[in-house]
């Protein structure tokens, strides 16, 4: 079943009348409560830097596996650059993903690096363009992603600013993903397993391929496309726990292609925006009701970003 979800005008929040910003905040927030997905148009991202990006991240992913091995680095749970094929795997399975995939993360001013402790980005020598084009996507996709939060906070009836501070030099990484071409029948992997993204909300441009599905509430699988020209913005957990459930982080999976595609690669490039680690995530005190108790224990961005790296495997349990 396919489903063409929701599409918002991201310009009628940032630039339209009263009455069409409190339009945009209440469709999605309906849309987020309804399925957990919209799609955006007249977001940040130009066409310029979506379309070299992607070819320059196939111009990576061309790389003999010899030279992209150069680009791990051990011992940082794969937060910069490459992971190799079935290092991750969703928190409830053992079975590694069918994806390799390059992490880009924040650039933080000189002065505030000893602060924030983030790790450098890796410079890829063969492909240089692979890290301008991913930069600059990061940094679009930041700004896009800061005016969702600002509509999501809204409809949470909270400052308009109140997720500006936690982001602005945030944990967030974007992530190239190549999807392999399948060579034997898997037995129990698909090329991502159903699962629930980390973050505060997730954006991701069009992939190169079909694949992405989530579970509506009926639990039924949805097969999820995007409109040219716009991006998919869905919920993450940290949020899911930061309002006790009003906002539900949507379960979704990347299937395998039918076997008359096997031969097919996929590229797909998500944004995972992250708050930095010192965030709370306690459930805010109007999300918490009789009707809805609390159902979370109170815990930091940083630690729940820590277990849940433990649970995927991209890090190791002390």
């Amino acid at each position: 079943m396919n489903q063409t979800i929701i599409s918002l005008d991201l310009n009628e929040f940032k630039n339209g009348t009263e009455k069409q910003k409190q339009k945009f905040v209440q469709d999605l927030g309906a849309a987020y409560e309804k399925i957990g997905f919209v799609a955006v148009f007249n977001h940040e991202l130009s066409d310029h830097i979506t379309e070299n990006l992607y070819k320059y991240t196939k111009a990576f992913y061309a790389l003999p596996i010899e030279t992209k091995i150069k680009y791990r680095i051990e011992g940082i749970a794969g937060q910069r650059g490459f992971t190799s094929w079935g290092t991750e795997h969703s928190k409830d399975s053992k079975v590694g993903d069918l994806k390799e995939f390059f992490h880009f993360g924040q650039e933080i001013p000189e002065e505030l690096k000893a602060k924030y402790n983030y790790h450098e980005n890796i410079t890829v020598d063969e492909v240089p363009e692979f890290n301008d084009y991913g930069l600059r996507a990061y940094t679009a996709l930041q700004e896009t992603g800061k005016f969702m939060l600002r509509a999501i906070a809204l409809y949470l009836n909270l400052d308009e600013m109140y997720f500006d501070q936690y982001i602005k030099y945030g944990n967030s990484i974007l992530r190239p993903i190549h999807y392999g071409p399948i060579v034997d029948a898997p037995s129990s992997a698909v090329r991502a397993g159903q699962h629930e993204d980390i973050n505060l909300i997730t954006l991701l441009m069009g992939a190169s391929a079909e694949g992405l599905e989530v579970l509506d509430k009926q639990n039924n699988w949805v097969a999820i496309t995007a409109l040219p020209n716009q991006l998919v913005v869905n919920v993450g957990d940290m949020l899911q726990r930061l309002t006790n459930n009003k906002l539900r982080s949507t379960t979704h999976r990347v299937v395998n292609p039918p076997k008359e595609k096997w031969g097919t690669t996929r590229f797909s490039i998500p944004f995972f925006l992250h708050p930095e680690s010192e965030m709370r995530l306690d459930c805010l005190d109007n999300c918490v009701t009789p009707d809805n108790p609390k159902k979370y224990e109170d815990i930091s961005a940083g630690d729940f970003l820590t277990e849940r790296l433990i649970e995927i495997g991209l890090l190791e349990k002390k």
